[in-house]
Parts: structure tokens; sequence; C-alpha cells
């Protein structure tokens, strides 16, 4: 079995979400008392969220590179960015390391793909939706990206920041969520991206009204799979 390395802490209640599915997986797969062999980089988000109302990307790099090179110097066989958003420095923690590095958008895609889907509405922070860096890889693999309007753009922000990376589950804000999906549907969406690793807190497969890809649950399985090949 090789060793996950995880850039975590953006925020934790996600990360917690990548421990869990990684280790619970291993274990179905493995049996017996197995688990995952992880080391973790966990980040303080604020030292990495002070940057994104003037998109300082630079020095959000400057905080994540350094984090990758401890993972590998640690004894990680791969890295893991546990977020989305900070994806735009996927690059820059490439370069950082002589190890594998696990995008999530590839490992949800790849999944997206197994299910035959061509048209996928992306929710997530105002900087996922709104900017290339991870639209650019769903094109890349052949799936056609929408996005929800401004208004809803901006809700879904609020609610991320607001509410899901402090741990606060809203029945209404679930309810809007939910209502935008309603919309995209009619617009002949056919699956959405929960991209925003917190958004898999809030919405589920059976309240939404088209299949949901979780980028947390994606990539976590992306990294055991990585992990237990020979």
């Amino acid at each position: 079995m090789k060793t996950i390395g995880l850039i975590g802490g953006m925020s934790w209640e996600s990360t917690a979400e990548y421990y869990r599915i990684i280790n619970q997986e291993m274990n179905k797969r493995l049996g017996r008392l197995n688990s995952a062999k992880i080391v973790m980089n966990s980040i303080n988000f604020e030292d990495v969220a002070k940057h994104f109302s003037r998109e300082r990307w630079d020095l959000t790099a400057k905080v994540l590179t350094p984090a990758a090179a401890r993972l590998m110097s640690a004894g990680a066989n791969c890295i893991l960015l546990c977020t989305n958003t900070l994806h735009i420095n996927a690059d820059a923690i490439k370069g950082a390391v002589s190890i594998p590095f696990i995008h999530i958008g590839d490992a949800t895609a790849d999944a997206i793909n197994k299910k035959g889907f061509k048209k996928a509405v992306l929710l997530g922070t105002s900087f996922t939706m709104e900017q290339d860096f991870m639209k650019d890889i769903f094109t890349k693999n052949g799936i056609d990206i929408v996005v929800p309007e401004k208004h809803d753009r901006d809700f879904i922000h609020k609610v991320v920041f607001d509410e899901l990376v402090k741990g606060i589950i809203n029945e209404d804000s679930r309810d809007m969520m939910l209502q935008i999906l309603d919309t995209m549907a009619d617009q002949g969406v056919e699956c959405a991206i929960l991209g925003c690793t917190e958004l898999g807190m809030i919405l589920k497969d059976n309240d939404a009204p088209m299949p949901l890809f979780d980028t947390t649950y994606c990539h976590a399985m992306a990294a055991i799979d990585f992990a237990l090949k020979k």
C-alpha cells in the first residue's frame, strides 16, 4: 500500500470527510483491520483565505508549495490538495514535488465519463465557477460545463464561506440550492459537480433532481486506487 499525502485544513470540515472516506473505503476493500496510510499537512485556512478577496494566488501558492514538499519528505507517494478553489495553484504544487499530484478535476471527470454524462453544472465558490482553471479540466475530458446565473453563484459562494466551512447546515440554504439544480435540470443539464469540498455536506443524491458528483468523494476514490495499484 502506498502512502497518501493530504494538504488539508481548507476547511477542516471537508478534510475530516477525506480522512473518513479514504479509511472507510480502504477497510471495505481490504477488510480485517486495514486502514489507509496517510500523512497530512493541515493548513491554517486563514493563512490562504485572507488572500482570496484580492485573488493573490501567488501568495496562496507560497503557503501550499512548502506543504506539498513537507508531505513528500514525510514519505507520501502522492499529493492530494483537499480543496477545489486552490487547485488554481495546481501547477505550482506539481512543480514543487517529484511525486504524482492527483488532480480533483481529473478524478471527478473520470467518474462522470464512466457514467456517460456529457453536460454538467459546476457548483462551488465564485472563483471555481467563474474562472477557467477547473472548467478547462472538464472540457479537456469531453464534458460540457455550465454554471448558474450570477445571483445564484453569489448565493452558493456565501453559503460556503458563511455556513459550510463553519460546519453550519442550514435547511433553507439546502432548499435554495435544490431550486438552483431544478432550474439547471430544466435547461438540459444531466448532472451536477459539487465543485467545493464542503458542498457534499449539504447536498445529497436522494434530494437532488439529477445525479451529483461530489468532488471530495471522487478525489478520495482516486487516491485509494493509486495507493492500491500494484
